[in-house]
């Protein structure tokens, strides 16, 4: 994304065209060499966010260095997730799984780096994610977003380019350069001026945080894995800090790490670890492939919603019991978007959920509502109902055992909305139960006609691009559901809550 400049292929390409001379050949292969090895070692300008040192933003700490001013809150935490523009060399468009393939699952192996206990293991192969993880002499440099990682003894000298956000193809997150030195010796290893006991994890904010989807799937769910290990004492070092998305998500960092958060592109000090961990891994989307888990502690994201439950002191770890209760209604919450993907029938809608047997609560998410009052009208339900949206991540709330009713706008969207909220609603113990829109049922029919590509081809407008599947079955497209229809999907959630125990 937001391509990276590779200087020097345009020389190269003329040299061997129009230059026959060994000399001149020789001469320009050195200045390609040099071009390019500049561009490696440079650091651009942080994108940061920045802080007033150690002062209180949003209720969160934040220990940084200089002065500064607050970015305004974003106010997209219940926006469909935005089209990312890419690196020239990568294939990620959106973000978001693409249609036409299966979910991918960032597990590619990288060889290790391992003599007289130290130990450097970097991955920038996997199909989502580029991370480091270093054990030894590990010196950070905040503002030029550098890591230098000191051998115990002679060693060859390597250098990673690492993008510490989630995804690795995310435009707007500057790189992070982990540099491994050739001997304890080495003159460019940098002087301490603080030494730290506990391990630190270093990642990136901005890229797609502040759709409320992303901020779980990016960020909340691939730290918890990174770093639930420590019980708390870890040091997040954040690039391209985000004070307001801190602030929404503190009760969750705050469990996560008991130390304040350092912005790293304003910290001037040199920082000493025994391990650090460079980058997020992102497992697949908002869930954790336990075999993945780092330091061989398994986890699940049943384990990341127990966490959220503990966190906000969450009442209920099961829905109601029908079998124990026969005569206790079960409580059915529907999200209403408030643009785009709407219910354009919710009385009706509700009226078939209450001839079922359920309690109906419509919500209309806010996005200033604070995460603990959402948590708990969330976990007081057993039932979350929605067309696919930012909304169903609430899914984390829910009691286990609890269902996730998604319904899938029309347009052949049933790969992306399995991969999005299907596989990690199963991961986190619920009844995930799915209702695809017919054509009948879309807003589209009626205001495209018949004959429409968008209504007549489907696959056809995927095969186009993501840009087209955005803008007609995602971003003008509400949904008109058919009661009848959408009766036994009803009555499968009630059946299932009756055999709860």
């Amino acid at each position: 994304m937001g391509g990276e400049a590779k200087p020097g292929r345009g020389i190269k390409s003329w040299a061997q065209r129009h230059l026959n001379t060994g000399f001149a050949a020789g001469f320009l292969l050195v200045l390609l060499t040099y071009l390019v090895v500049s561009q490696q070692f440079a650091v651009t300008a942080p994108n940061a966010v920045t802080t007033k040192g150690s002062r209180v933003v949003d209720k969160q700490v934040i220990g940084a260095a200089g002065d500064a001013g607050l970015e305004k809150k974003r106010d997209q935490e219940w926006q469909p997730k935005a089209a990312a523009a890419e690196e020239p060399d990568k294939k990620d468009t959106s973000g978001a799984v693409p249609t036409q393939e299966s979910p991918k699952r960032d597990d590619a192996d990288a060889k290790p780096f391992e003599t007289d206990g130290d130990k450097v293991v970097c991955n920038t192969d996997g199909p989502v994610s580029e991370t480091c993880d270093l054990d030894g002499d590990v010196r950070t440099n905040g503002s030029a977003l550098s890591v230098t990682f000191v051998p115990s003894s002679p060693s060859e000298r390597r250098e990673w380019r690492i993008r510490p956000y989630s995804r690795r193809t995310m435009a707007g997150v500057d790189k992070v350069t982990v540099a491994q030195l050739e001997s304890p010796q080495d003159p460019a290893a940098p002087p301490c001026a603080v030494t730290h006991d506990m391990p630190a994890v270093l990642f990136a904010l901005g890229g797609l945080t502040g759709n409320y989807w992303h901020d779980f799937s990016d960020v909340l769910v691939p730290l918890f894995a990174a770093s639930r290990r420590y019980g708390g004492d870890v040091l997040f070092l954040v690039s391209n800090i985000q004070p307001w998305w801190l602030g929404k998500y503190e009760a969750v960092v705050r469990r996560l790490s008991r130390y304040d958060a350092v912005d790293l592109d304003r910290d001037a000090q040199v920082r000493c670890f025994r391990h650090l961990t460079v980058g997020l891994r992102l497992h697949k989307e908002l869930s954790i492939v336990p075999e993945l888990s780092p330091g061989g502690h398994r986890l699940t994201m049943a384990d990341f919603t127990a966490f959220l439950r503990e966190t906000y002191a969450l009442p209920r770890a099961a829905p109601v019991s029908l079998a124990r209760e026969p005569g206790r209604k079960p409580r059915l919450m529907l999200i209403q978007r408030p643009h785009y993907r709407r219910f354009e029938n919710v009385p009706g809608i509700r009226k078939a959920a209450e001839a079922a047997g359920f309690e109906v609560t419509v919500a209309s998410p806010r996005a200033d509502a604070p995460l603990g009052e959402t948590a708990r009208a969330v976990n007081s339900h057993d039932v979350l109902l929605g067309v696919h949206g930012a909304g169903l991540t609430n899914a984390v709330f829910l009691p286990p055992g609890g269902v996730v009713i998604q319904v899938v706008p029309y347009g052949k969207l049933e790969r992306m909305a399995r991969a999005d909220f299907g596989e990690p609603v199963a991961d986190m113990g619920l009844r995930y139960l799915e209702y695809s829109v017919a054509v009948e049922e879309s807003s589209l029919l009626e205001m495209l006609g018949p004959e429409h590509p968008v209504i007549k081809d489907p696959e056809a407008v995927h095969r186009s691009g993501w840009d087209k599947v955005a803008e007609y079955y995602l971003g003008k497209q509400d949904v008109r559901i058919d009661v009848g229809r959408f009766a036994p999907t009803l009555a499968q959630a009630l059946d299932h809550l009756r055999q709860q125990r």
